[in-house]
């Protein structure tokens, strides 16, 4: 496996001056992230498999062991806050439980013997979407895993750093991050690590984009969950609705903290009307503010000032 050989270039690391040492390491770092530019297409295609099946009503299932379980797990644990995403229709599969997230539980990768009754206690079906990722492709619990999700029906994404193995072969939609050798040889926290958080962490966007949780590059459905957060969401809606701090504060109660609903409400529809549009809507906030009767003129954009610094093409789903 390319993730376990030693690399000659960096077998003597342990004499090089300190300076050399971080040149290297920063720019093994920069190589996982070209690793990932190249599985982009990958990744693309397995944002658009997710997307009708989180439509409805799917679940996310991060599942992995070790340092690839832990970057699962941070990525699942990010999109509640982050875009809303409810917390029922998220499920983290971490080899060894909740206690390995904090300390190293190695051996938890190799006990298989409890996953079809895991899977079953959780009822993955069809509608469900798992995301397994290990660095060798070969770890026997997140590969059992995503074997008993399959025959149950989920849609399979597979995460690895080594070419045709099991993870890889038996996915729906195969993701080969091919970062090599390590600088330090087996050590795929590093390397592979790196490309695997900013793959989890595009994939993830670009579906969470897809659903409309995103409106002008927007955080619409972040969830208020602590002061900070309360600000954004207040800093969001003055963004896009220009409206006093009154108005803001006035829509965004009567909204429940939540920023699509207080921008319809600002709109003149009520609560309830403002929850059946986005519900008709798809939770895209452009369409449902379409469907209440706004003209494209009234529709929220960013400041063109803002808009016109960044290039970007508007496709329209």
């Amino acid at each position: 496996m390319e993730t376990e050989r030693a690399s000659p270039r960096f077998s003597d690391i342990d004499r090089w001056e300190p300076g050399d040492i971080l040149d290297a390491l920063i720019e093994s770092q920069m190589a996982a992230v070209a690793a990932v530019r190249a599985a982009l297409p990958a990744i693309q295609q397995a944002a658009a498999a997710m997307q009708p099946l989180l439509s409805g009503a799917g679940r996310l299932i991060y599942v992995g062991a070790g340092t690839s379980g832990r970057l699962a797990v941070q990525d699942g644990a990010e999109l509640i806050p982050t875009f809303n995403w409810p917390r029922e229709r998220l499920l983290l599969l971490m080899a060894g439980g909740k206690d390995a997230l904090l300390r190293s539980a190695e051996g938890a990768e190799d006990q298989i013997d409890q996953v079809a009754r895991l899977i079953q206690q959780h009822r993955i079906e069809a509608a469900d979407v798992i995301i397994a990722v290990a660095a060798s492709g070969t770890t026997p619990f997140t590969v059992a895993c995503m074997r008993e999700a399959k025959r149950r029906g989920a849609f399979a994404i597979g995460i690895a750093n080594n070419r045709s193995t099991p993870l890889l072969i038996e996915a729906d939609c195969p993701i080969l991050l091919e970062t090599g050798p390590e600088p330090i040889a087996g050590s795929t926290r590093m390397k592979a690590g790196t490309a695997q958080r900013v793959a989890l962490n595009l994939l993830s966007t670009l579906v969470m984009i897809r659903l409309g949780r995103v409106h002008e590059g927007l955080m619409v459905d972040v969830q208020a969950v602590n002061a900070k957060l309360v600000g954004r969401s207040q800093n969001i809606l003055r963004r896009l609705s220009g409206r006093s701090e009154h108005e803001l504060r006035d829509a965004l109660e009567r909204a429940g903290g939540n920023v699509k609903k207080a921008m319809l409400i600002l709109h003149g529809c009520t609560p309830d009307k403002a929850a059946a549009l986005l519900q008709e809507a798809g939770g895209r906030l452009r369409i449902a503010l379409r469907l209440a009767g706004c003209s494209e003129a009234e529709i929220p954009t960013v400041d063109a000032d803002v808009a016109s610094a960044v290039p970007h093409k508007v496709e329209e789903k």
